[in-house]
């Protein structure tokens, strides 16, 4: 628990004075290495994706409660919708912002992983560790990919979210609910592919963590 406490206050410090490389050395000298950094990350990069998934189909639950609104307050109604909307939208912000932190510190491993390479002087040593570092750059690069692939999506559904919201706002009535029905199949649509491709890239995140794990 000190650990944990320890490694939490190093964190906070070091990341508001916004110098990375002073927190990544801060964190080696109580034990914790670049290596379980990017573990780390990666694991909160995934939940960000799975909090994410639960955001956007609560969005879209509030909204096709609006849409099949039939009497009491609309308001209200609106109002569930437009939070739930916004709640996705930091959600969406907490996916970006998460992946940022995973590639910070990958650049930051790599590179201190080819300088240590250098510096072996047996070639043989060196060769594996080569191995093993292109291995885990492969596997990396597997990774981010699908984690952008996901996050690309969330953009065009945050916008028609957006307009939808705007647009009712304007026009809170049962006439503004029903021009905006049209869009609600492919809100669906679109938020169902969006749960497939995170679901993907959060197996791509559990695969990498344990191939990390197993060193």
């Amino acid at each position: 628990m000190k650990k944990w406490i320890s490694l939490a206050l190093l964190s906070s410090s070091l990341l508001l004075s916004g110098c990375q490389s002073a927190y990544y050395g801060a964190m080696e000298k109580v034990g914790y290495h670049k290596r379980d950094i990017m573990v780390d990350r990666v694991q909160q990069a995934k939940e960000s994706q799975e909090e994410a998934q639960e955001q956007f189909s609560s969005a879209l639950e509030e909204m096709q409660a609006l849409l099949a609104f039939d009497g009491g307050d609309l308001e209200d109604a609106y109002n569930k919708a437009k939070d739930e909307y916004e709640s996705a939208q930091s959600a969406a912000d907490e996916v970006s912002h998460r992946i940022e932190k995973v590639e910070d510190v990958a650049d930051a491993l790599f590179d201190e992983w080819q300088t240590e390479i250098e510096e072996i002087s047996k070639a043989s040593l060196r060769r594996n560790s080569t191995s093993k570092l292109n291995e885990t750059k492969r596997s990396y690069k597997t990774l981010v990919r699908s984690m952008r692939r996901a996050e690309a999506k969330m953009p065009p559904i945050l916008t028609a979210m957006k307009d939808n919201m705007l647009y009712l706002k304007h026009n809170l009535n049962a006439q503004a609910i029903g021009a905006i029905k049209g869009e609600f199949a492919n809100l669906q649509t679109d938020i169902s592919s969006l749960i497939k491709e995170m679901n993907k890239s959060i197996a791509e995140s559990n695969k990498f963590i344990a191939s990390m794990e197993q060193g």
